[in-house]
């Protein structure tokens, strides 16, 4: 049983609901780098405070303080059983440092074209506060343009617009292409096709780990 799962996939994927229905299913922890950083800006800490600036102008958070925010998350004990990681890691560096902590025993990349991703991401929500993401038509919520948890107004994120989208496609092929290789050579690399409806990469994903 693979307990220590990371997900892969380009903005659009769907990786994010498939890392909350395989945390469900195996009752681990799902972590994301976004909820992290939410956390923090949240909290008003110091290390939050220089998040915010760096996001507000669209700066990436450094190998070194993501590494070391990860390494304190997967020290609680929620993570002894094992974790579902979305957006953990995203460079060569914190794919090495993460064997130093916990190393992963299965690593899914989720596959859609570019022309998939600029047509989910195009008409994209998003809650402001808990960070929750909807699709008018992939993935409504229940109430039209308000979040189901905190039943507050959806967004659309700067970073979804379309010049947005392309910039932020191609960073992450840039720095997928790295850790394919790496966690190809390891033998812990597992495809998907991320192109059909949710519930059918749900269950390609389950089939595949053995659920």
């Amino acid at each position: 049983m693979f307990n220590k799962i990371i997900i892969l996939g380009p903005q659009g994927s769907g990786k994010g609901t498939q890392a909350e229905f395989l945390a469900a299913k195996l009752n681990l922890p799902n972590i994301s780098t976004g909820s992290i950083f939410r956390s923090e800006v949240d909290a008003k800490t110091p290390l939050g405070l220089a998040i915010a600036e760096r996001m507000k102008n669209g700066i990436l958070v450094d190998d070194e303080v993501i590494n070391k925010l990860m390494a304190e998350r997967l020290a609680r004990p929620d993570c002894a059983h094992g974790f579902v990681l979305d957006g953990y890691p995203r460079t060569l560096l914190q794919a090495e440092f993460l064997e130093t902590v916990a190393a992963p025993d299965c690593v899914l990349e989720i596959n859609i074209s570019d022309e998939t991703a600029k047509k989910r991401l195009g008409g994209r929500l998003t809650c402001p506060q808990c960070g929750k993401i909807y699709h008018p038509e992939y993935k409504p919520a229940r109430v039209a343009g308000q979040c189901d948890v905190c039943a507050v107004a959806l967004i659309t994120r700067a970073d979804d617009e379309p010049e947005a989208i392309q910039r932020r496609l191609k960073r992450y092929h840039e720095e997928v292409a790295a850790l394919l290789k790496y966690y190809e050579a390891k033998g812990i690399l597992i495809k998907i096709d991320g192109t059909p409806a949710i519930p059918v990469v749900k269950e390609e994903i389950f089939n595949k780990l053995g659920l």
